[in-house]
């Protein structure tokens, strides 16, 4: 039975992963969670499961369930912010705008502030349409419950998630215009480009040098930006590529590459900068084997 057990696991293994990666926001995690779920699949009586695919979407959201339980103590003791792990996409998942939008750094931020349980329904329901019963199943809820915390959870989101879609080419020609106005030292047009009440999240994960709190402000965050480039001296390049389906930029010091940076484009100004730099979350942004998210 384990080699049909195996084709099985293997046909679904992109939307696990993905769904895993969408509740824990960090991809070692996700991985650590299709081996888990791999493990009980292969115990599993599979002439008894009528629909593969819910059983192993169930065992993966459990799995999930009980590693995110155990990472939120982990970020309590994180040094500085925190941010989603980046990973280098396929061009398919920058078109499905959907798929692209709930695994943009802006949306995985807003996720963070759900309960565990709120956002494996979320997930599960928003993202890939899963039925309620499917979902009760594997949160150990009634339908009911599930339905309720599904409507929670949604006007949760609603409330804090960017008020618009945004077009991959238009973020294109924001970074674009983002990284010339920092090559040229155009100082007036970085702040052109910046919302008024702007917010930049550094992750070091006191293994790099980071700011240790968000930066507030269109001024201040240029400011900063400035002094990181002044810092790093005239061999900074920033590279276009494309990160949890949406264009971002990969910086190198000399050459070395030092993060990735993503942005959120809200009403013509860019409303938030997200940097990575923990190495510790850059191996799969800098992959040479892009994802496939579903």
């Amino acid at each position: 039975m384990e080699e049909p057990a195996t084709e099985t696991f293997v046909a679904h293994r992109n939307l696990l992963f993905t769904v895993a990666y969408e509740m824990l926001g960090s991809a070692a995690d996700a991985e650590d969670v299709l081996q888990e779920t791999w493990l009980r699949w292969i115990d599993v009586d599979q002439e008894q499961v009528r629909d593969q695919r819910a059983y192993l979407v169930r065992i993966t959201t459990r799995q999930a369930l009980n590693r995110l339980r155990t990472m939120s103590r982990r970020k309590e003791a994180y040094v500085g912010p925190w941010l989603p792990e980046p990973l280098l996409t396929t061009p398919d998942v920058a078109q499905d705008v959907e798929l692209a939008e709930s695994v943009s750094m802006a949306l995985m931020l807003v996720l963070e502030t759900l309960s565990p349980t709120e956002r494996a329904v979320f997930v599960l329901r928003e993202v890939f349409d899963v039925d309620y019963d499917e979902i009760a199943a594997a949160v150990d809820k009634s339908p009911a419950a599930v339905r309720q915390i599904a409507m929670r959870a949604r006007r949760h989101v609603d409330a804090r998630r960017p008020r618009q879609t945004v077009p991959a080419k238009v973020t294109r020609a924001a970074l674009d215009s983002f990284r010339r106005a920092l090559e040229t030292g155009d100082m007036q047009g970085l702040l052109d480009l910046l919302a008024p009440d702007v917010v930049m999240l550094n992750d070091g994960g006191g293994v790099k040098q980071a700011a240790p709190r968000p930066i507030l402000g269109a001024g201040k965050v240029a400011r900063f930006i400035a002094g990181a480039i002044a810092k790093f001296g005239v061999d900074v390049a920033l590279a276009p590529t494309t990160v949890n389906g949406n264009p971002a930029l990969a910086v190198h010091n000399a050459a070395e590459f030092d993060g990735i940076l993503a942005i959120r484009w809200d009403h013509d100004r860019i409303a938030g900068l997200y940097y990575v730099r923990n190495p510790e979350k850059l191996t799969r942004a800098t992959s040479e084997t892009p994802l496939t998210l579903r």
